[in-house]
């Protein structure tokens, strides 16, 4: 549990506040002046719910059923209604960092005081956060317009009381038994309620966010690998000179460039061998590492500009303005996030690519410049890494497929009330499978490179001072180095851990210096 508290204001949620909450289970509480909004804006609804004539979301029914008005007797009826027929959703279990990011979202879009829901309705969601109650969540149930909807609803209903949750202990149990062990109150819905737990953008942006701060570690990290790619197979750093990427002034293509220059810095494997292994140029997944890096990053860069825009944002329909009118709007559309989430995907699956590629290379005697085939210790007698490049290579071509965009796709709804929509939470839900897959292929060349280097060593080279220190932490976390064929899945499941953990930034920064 992550002991800091959240701090939850009418504006200035960050992306950090969001994985703080989602993963290490930080603490929330709402802001003084974020109480004053909600009860502010409440007064506006409780007006408007109070004369005669209609109001969507207020005293109407919703989507194609907003032309009915609807007695103040049948209100609560109708907020309750909402929740219970939108919990439609179908499917696995979503994972409980993605719905604690879900709820965590919108209690900040809720406490804008723009939505009109009540204090005490945004002090439950707190509450059930600090609780560590997460509501069963499933994997179908948003097209990404309005928003989040089934995903969003199994949250409201687990806010009433009703439905299934999973508790602190990790056991799923009646919502309403759940809250009573905690001491926290079921909500009574009020007018527009209902509708405001319902309506926004907030599980395609969590897992946007989620993923921006794995890609980051991820990126990084394959900077590592593709220079430890570079040196083993006695590439040459000159491709890297910053002279040279000055004169292509992408950003995230200097930074890459730079962080393999550092990892390289006093190698004795670069560059110099040659006579031995003679070549013009390198290939180009080995030269053009920074150019495919940094197009990446440069997306990464991007993606954040948006979710930082999204997170400023307060999505509902209708919402309450500082003029006190209520009106509808179109905000809640997830095209903005459903195109990013896209987008990572693709340059992720490149990524993925260019990582195979170098890892095919080390393997194949004919274009590896000295190395034995496939990494084997003796070869024929033993396999090597054959098989760990055709993982690596099934997990590539899974990324093709998840990179095939979800939101240029639609599909009609609500009787044609809602005849486009954005597929946000397709596109989140594919990224996530993408960013594990990204992770085993760096694994897999990680692990590739550091025993092409081991063996470089072994031949009497002199490694770079920081490819050393990756080599050592990896092997002190589990995964063997070079010798005969031995159980390999348990050596690559290391690999992956170490790289998603952040562990192989974190080996080589003290020879580094901090990477970006």
């Amino acid at each position: 549990m992550d002991m800091h508290t959240v701090v939850v204001g009418t504006s200035g949620t960050t992306a950090e506040d969001v994985v703080a909450v989602a993963r290490r289970g930080a603490r929330v509480e709402l802001s003084a002046a974020a109480v004053e909004a909600l009860a502010a804006a409440r007064l506006i609804v409780d007006a408007l719910a109070a004369k005669p004539e209609p109001v969507y979301g207020v005293s109407t029914g919703f989507g194609a059923l907003a032309s009915r008005h609807i007695s103040p007797e049948l209100r609560a009826q109708l907020q309750r209604n909402i929740v219970r027929s939108h919990a439609a959703g179908m499917g696995p279990r979503v994972e409980r960092e993605v719905v604690r990011a879900l709820m965590f979202l919108r209690l900040k879009t809720v406490a804008s005081g723009h939505t009109g829901v009540r204090p005490e309705v945004a002090q439950t969601m707190a509450d059930l956060l600090n609780a560590g109650i997460t509501p069963v969540v499933h994997e179908y149930g948003s097209l990404g317009c309005s928003g989040d909807l089934a995903p969003l609803s199994h949250c409201a209903l687990t806010l009433m009381g009703e439905g299934d949750a999973e508790g602190p202990d990790g056991t799923v149990r009646p919502a309403g038994e759940l809250l009573a062990a905690h001491g926290i109150t079921p909500v009574e819905l009020r007018e527009k309620e209902g509708l405001a737990l319902l309506n926004g953008t907030d599980g395609m942006l969590g897992m946007l966010v989620m993923a921006l701060a794995d890609l980051k570690n991820l990126y990084t990290s394959a900077d590592i690998t593709a220079a430890l790619s570079l040196e083993a197979l006695l590439g040459t750093d000159k491709v890297l000179a910053p002279e040279l990427h000055a004169i292509r002034p992408h950003p995230g293509q200097g930074v890459s460039a730079d962080n393999m220059l550092r990892v390289l810095a006093g190698s004795g494997l670069t560059g110099h061998h040659q006579e031995d292994a003679p070549r013009v140029q390198d290939a180009y997944s080995v030269r053009c590492a920074p150019q495919v890096n940094g197009a990446g990053r440069d997306t990464l860069d991007y993606a954040a500009v948006v979710a930082g825009r999204e997170l400023a944002s307060s999505v509902d329909n209708p919402v309450v303005l500082p003029d006190g009118r209520v009106e509808s709007n179109g905000n809640f559309h997830g095209a903005p996030v459903a195109y990013v989430l896209d987008f990572l995907a693709i340059v992720a699956a490149d990524l993925g690519s260019i990582c195979e590629r170098r890892t095919d290379r080390l393997l194949d005697k004919n274009r590896s410049h000295g190395l034995p085939p496939f990494l084997a210790d003796d070869a024929g007698v033993d396999s090597g890494l054959m098989i760990a490049q055709y993982t690596q290579a099934a997990l590539v071509s899974e990324m093709k497929r998840l990179a095939v965009p979800a939101s240029a796709d639609s599909i009609p709804s609500s009787a044609m009330q809602e005849d486009h929509v954005s597929m946000g939470w397709s596109a989140a839900r594919k990224l996530r499978t993408a960013v594990d897959n990204l992770a085993r292929i760096v694994a897999v060349e990680l692990y590739a490179a550091t025993r092409a280097v081991e063996i470089r060593a072994a031949q009497g080279l002199t490694p770079a001072p920081a490819s050393q220190a990756a080599v050592a932490a990896l092997r002190a976390a589990g995964a063997e180095g070079p010798g005969p064929d031995r159980f390999l899945a348990p050596d690559l499941a290391a690999a992956d851990t170490f790289v998603r953990e952040g562990r192989l930034v974190a080996a080589v920064e003290p020879v580094t210096g901090p990477l970006a």
